[in-house]
Parts: C-alpha cells; sequence; structure tokens
C-alpha cells in the first residue's frame, strides 16, 4: 500500500507540474533540461501502467503476498545482517567508480560560486533530502540526513511492522564525521585533479557516495542489536558500567576485518577495471582498489563500531 500511495502522489505531483521539479530543473543545462521532460514523460507512463495494477489485490502474485507477511517479522539474524553488509559493499565500489568519472571540479563546493546561499553541492544535498524526506526515506533507521534541519515530513504512510531496533537509534547520526572524512581525506585519494564543468552531476554523485556510506555506517545498528540479542550476559555489564572501551574490544574482530578489506579490494579489482579486448595486463583500475580497501579499514568500519558502541550504550534505557 506504501507504493500503490507513493504511485498516487507522483502521478498527481507530475500532472500538475510542482514547483521542487521547476527548482531542480533551473540549475541545469539545457541539454539536461530536455533529458528531465522525456524522463518525466516516461515516468508518468510507467506510473499509469503500474497504479491500477498495485490497487487489485487479486491480481498481485501469492509469492508477493507471503514476502510482505514474512517482512514484518522482527526476528532479525546475523546472516541477514552480514548479507546486506555485502550487498552494500557492491553499492559504494560502484558509486566511487561513478564520482571517479569525475576530476575534483572545486568549485562545486565554492559558496561564492551561485547566486544560492552556501555551495552547489550544499545546495543539492538540501534539496534532495527534502524531496527524500517527503517520499519517506529517512523513516528507516539506517537512513540519515546530511541536512536534518527543517526536512518536512513524510508523506507517505509509516509501515506498520513491528519495530526491530531500540528507539535509542533514532539519536545517532555521524554523518558530520563521514562528511569531513569524505571531502577531506577520501575524495583526494581517487578523484584527479582537474575542471570539467559538470558540477552539478559532480555534487549529485558525491551524494551519492556519501549517502551509501552513511547507510552502510548506520546499519551498525542492527549488527549491535543482532549482537545483543544472541549474547546479552556479554554485552549487559559494560552496558550498566557504561564502559565504552569493553564494548569495543566485545565488537572488535580483526580477523573478520582483514577478510572484509580483502574483498571489497578485490570487488574494486573486478569492477573497475578497464575492459580491453585483447588483454595487455596494464592492471588499469578506475579507482585504486587499495583506497577502498583503506576506505573500509580506516573510516567504514571504525565507524560502524562508533555506531555500534553509541546504540548499545543506550541500548538498555
Amino acid at each position: 500500500m506504501v507504493l500503490c500511495f507513493l504511485c498516487i502522489r507522483l502521478k498527481d505531483g507530475f500532472a500538475e507540474g510542482k514547483d521542487l521539479v521547476v527548482t531542480a530543473m533551473a540549475s541545469m543545462g539545457e541539454d539536461q533540461i530536455c533529458a528531465l521532460k522525456d524522463i518525466r514523460v516516461h515516468l508518468f507512463r510507467f506510473l499509469s501502467g503500474i497504479s491500477d495494477f498495485l490497487f487489485v489485490d487479486e491480481k498481485i502474485p501469492e509469492k508477493i503476498q507471503k514476502a510482505a507477511a514474512n517482512s514484518n517479522s522482527n526476528n532479525l539474524t546475523l546472516d541477514e545482517v552480514r548479507e546486506a553488509l555485502i550487498r552494500q559493499e557492491d553499492t559504494i565500489v560502484f558509486r566511487l567508480i561513478q564520482r571517479a568519472n569525475f576530476p575534483v571540479n572545486s568549485p562545486t563546493y565554492d559558496e561564492k560560486f551561485a547566486s544560492f546561499s552556501g555551495s552547489l553541492l550544499q545546495f543539492v544535498v538540501k534539496e534532495t533530502e527534502a524531496l527524500q524526506s517527503k517520499v519517506g526515506r529517512y523513516e528507516n533507521p539506517e537512513e540519515q540526513p546530511f541536512s536534518p534541519e527543517n526536512l518536512p515530513p513524510s508523506l507517505v504512510p509509516p509501515q506498520a511492522d513491528p519495530p526491530v531496533l531500540h528507539p535509542a537509534a533514532a539519536s545517532i547520526n555521524i554523518n558530520e564525521k563521514i562528511w569531513d572524512f569524505y571531502f577531506n581525506q577520501l575524495l583526494p585519494l581517487f578523484a584527479v585533479p582537474g575542471d570539467d564543468g559538470n558540477y552539478a552531476s559532480t555534487a549529485s554523485s558525491d551524494l551519492d557516495c556519501l549517502q551509501a556510506i552513511s547507510r552502510r555506517i548506520h546499519y551498525g545498528y542492527y549488527v549491535a542489536e543482532v549482537k545483543f540479542k544472541d549474547a546479552p550476559q556479554d554485552y549487559e555489564p559494560a552496558i550498566r558500567a557504561q564502559d565504552r572501551e569493553g564494548l569495543m574490544k566485545l565488537l572488535t574482530f580483526e580477523a573478520v576485518e582483514e577478510m572484509v578489506k580483502k574483498r571489497v579490494e578485490k570487488k574494486a579489482a573486478v569492477f573497475g577495471q578497464d575492459v580491453c579486448l585483447v588483454d595487455n595486463g596494464n592492471g588499469k583500475y578506475k579507482v585504486d582498489p587499495s583506497v577502498v580497501s583503506r576506505l573500509y579499514g580506516e573510516w567504514i568500519m571504525p565507524l560502524t563500531k562508533l555506531v555500534q558502541v553509541e546504540y548499545l550504550l543506550r541500548r538498555l534505557d
């Protein structure tokens, strides 16, 4: 029903020509505007075609109904969490590769570059997150905004699933740390110097990277919750003592972390290699695989454990 509601809202919005589309178009060139208009037509036709199907229960396959029923279970397992984290590795690698298609493009971050307040990047982040908030993105605990001030409420009905996480998860957002390391330490490692003028695409690609990394790090809520439920007797003494160091030791498995670093490095090598008809063995990659390994070793995994510690410290509240 959430998707049904969203379809109707999107159809009505496109039919009325919402101001939000005009605002997004204002920062684009003529070619991009034409492309957006073309996408708008096809999306409207697509939504028109599927909305009737979504509202007729008897046409929904039985397997989908069973899957929806099963999704209401809050018995999350560690294996399910691990599978989700592994899938997110693919997303992060591909988004880094996408960002590497553009040079640094420093005017994207210049607060004096455009007529609006702040940089182009800040404008893109704020406007994109406002739209995503309206369609319910931030109703998911692992989705945390980078510009949480004055976000509009969701227009999508909340899901009726039983909660999996302790309410404390809602108070933990470390996106400021993610923003800082991404722009000041990570980006210079894989984006080449230069300026090709594609500032809007650069800002959009940066936000894609930031959101993928943030989702992976804040997924630590689920890791902590599953580990706590599997062995509460191991965690409760440290939680009651508010022992951060003790919790960090319980959550650290160096052998597993090394395995993750090797896996993401291999994925970056496979996904990001330049494909040639003749194998010349030049070993050229769109993103250096060692940078992806370093991303996980120095930032993603340590910050994920920080989220876990912050969550567990509040778990008994």
